[in-house]
């Protein structure tokens, strides 16, 4: 895995120091934070929907490790091929950088990091909304991207997963529906 130490800002740094799952032991270096992420039972998405541009080109510059598609596969509660088709990644090659601990290329982090992003702003919706408890972000998502949309024409918005024109269409839809402005 590539050095994750200069992903974070210090407002990351709070807003992980407050979350019981995600506050580093004292002094740990960002990397540890991002493999507690991973390995949290309780993983909190909106950390993604919270870097800055300038983080989020430096993360998928340095690409993410492999592993977050079967972790983003696993929450969402889908097959990995279903992830894999939303994000346009063939499965052979997923499944051979997953097995060998690889990194993603810039276009799949990019597209990974879209996804997770959006898991992270339908979290950061419900949060806002009032009352999350009980609420599954990442499954809701799965469930909403492969379903027939209007919005799209009676397409899934999962199609859109695997272009960056797709992700802002999705993203500025789940906006929407915060503000009620397209149910």
């Amino acid at each position: 895995m590539k050095n994750w130490s200069r992903m974070m800002t210090s407002s990351d740094e709070i807003t992980m120091a407050t979350d019981p799952v995600l506050a580093p032991a004292a002094n740990a270096p960002p990397v540890q934070v991002w493999v507690r992420w991973m390995t949290s039972r309780r993983r909190s998405y909106m950390m993604f929907c919270e870097f800055s541009l300038v983080e989020r080109i430096g993360i998928v510059k340095q690409g993410l490790p492999a592993i977050i598609l079967v972790t983003l596969a696993n929450d969402m509660s889908v097959p990995r091929e279903v992830l894999f088709g939303w994000l346009g990644i063939p499965r052979a090659t997923a499944n051979r950088k997953v097995r060998e601990n690889a990194v993603l290329t810039q276009n799949e982090s990019e597209r990974a990091l879209g996804i997770a992003r959006v898991v992270g702003q339908v979290s950061k919706i419900v949060l806002e909304s009032g009352n999350d408890e009980g609420f599954d972000a990442a499954k809701w998502t799965a469930a909403w991207l492969d379903r027939p949309n209007p919005a799209f024409g009676g397409r899934r918005p999962g199609g859109y997963m695997d272009t960056t024109d797709g992700r802002e269409l999705v993203a500025g839809l789940v906006a929407q529906m915060q503000s009620g402005a397209y149910a």
